[in-house]
């Protein structure tokens, strides 16, 4: 299990290598990213702000609670925080499951707990201003 709050850009292959292994039959991955229009606005850029420790804390048992879901082995959530351009990952979930079905619904779960929960605060830049968006969770 990874569960990590960093400033660095997010790749991907580490945190699904890390749960990949023989008794796992699926890696089921979502990565939230930035995206070019928001609420018809143009977004320029997002800032992402969060107490790391409490988040973290958070995630640990959002993930501690998908990996009591059926046939879910191990899960991973790694945010990051900070000036995020569009394009840039925000988020990369991973859950290793026995079987994809399972997989797929253990990540979504997680995605939508961390909305959610996790105390994780996120300023839309555009153009015309900005404004702190609240998220809408599950």
């Amino acid at each position: 299990m990874r569960i990590k709050i960093t400033r660095d850009p997010l790749i991907a292959e580490p945190v699904i290598k890390s749960l990949v292994i023989k008794e796992h039959g699926a890696v089921t991955t979502f990565m939230g990213t930035v995206r070019l229009h928001n609420e018809g606005r143009t977004v320029d850029y997002l800032d992402y702000e969060a107490y790391p420790e409490m988040a973290e804390e958070q995630m640990r048992a959002i993930a501690e609670e998908v990996k009591k879901m059926p046939q879910v082995e191990d899960v991973s959530i790694v945010h990051r925080i900070g000036k995020l351009h569009v394009g840039e990952t925000s988020l990369i979930v991973a859950v290793a499951s026995k079987h994809r079905r399972e997989g797929f619904n253990a990540c979504l779960h997680a995605v939508e707990r961390i909305k959610e929960l996790v105390p994780i605060w996120k300023k839309e830049v555009w153009a015309e201003g900005a404004e702190w968006v609240r998220s809408k969770g599950a």
